[in-house]
């Protein structure tokens, strides 16, 4: 079987991953110990990354004519290259945490939704939240105008209740007078044609 033929299906393969790819970031791996490269394997699979390591001229054919060519100058040297097709910065946000910990990770450079970044440009990357931190806080940010709302109703409600109950006393004493005055009235006028007429 010749070269050519082995080698396709592996460039098909990566053809395939970066097909439809939002981010596809570069990383030298050297100097990783079976353990970190285990940890940094889990860790890409717990955020739907895809994580393989390619010989560079493989990758070299597969990103040819794609938006990921521009990542050509990067495969040099070792390479495995992290992939996702759901979260633009999650394979910056992996790697750039990563590297953190294990030294020997080294970002080359990637490809965020269509632009090409060095090292430096995915690192900044990295810190970008992901898109479910982005929603929590926004969710938490809505929720606490309601929440201050719904304290503030009660808190009415509570005033309101008291207030209500100072309003319903208060006329029944004003009618009390009111009763009590108009009968005076009465007799007060009865009285005084029974001394006209004793006269």
């Amino acid at each position: 079987m010749a070269k050519v033929e082995l080698k396709q299906p592996i460039v098909e393969e990566i053809s395939n991953y970066i097909k439809d790819a939002q981010s596809v970031v570069l990383v030298d791996y050297r100097g990783l110990t079976v353990e970190q490269d285990t940890r940094l394997r889990k860790l890409c699979r717990e955020n739907d990354v895809v994580y393989k390591v390619y010989k560079n001229t493989m990758m070299n054919f597969a990103f040819k004519g794609t938006d990921f060519e521009a990542l050509a100058p990067y495969l040099e040297g070792p390479s495995a290259v992290a992939i996702s097709s759901s979260d633009a910065t999650a394979p910056a946000r992996v790697m750039g945490k990563f590297a953190k910990e294990a030294k020997a990770l080294e970002i080359k450079g990637g490809v965020v939704e269509g632009i090409a970044y060095d090292a430096a440009g995915i690192s900044s990357i990295a810190d970008i939240p992901s898109r479910e931190e982005l929603l929590s806080k926004l969710l938490g940010s809505m929720q606490s105008p309601i929440a201050n709302f719904a304290r503030v109703m009660k808190q009415l409600a509570e005033k309101g209740g008291a207030g209500e109950a100072v309003a319903e006393d208060a006329p029944a004493a004003e009618e009390a007078p009111a009763v009590e005055e108009a009968p005076a009235t009465e007799e007060v006028a009865t009285e005084a044609p029974a001394e006209e007429s004793a006269e």
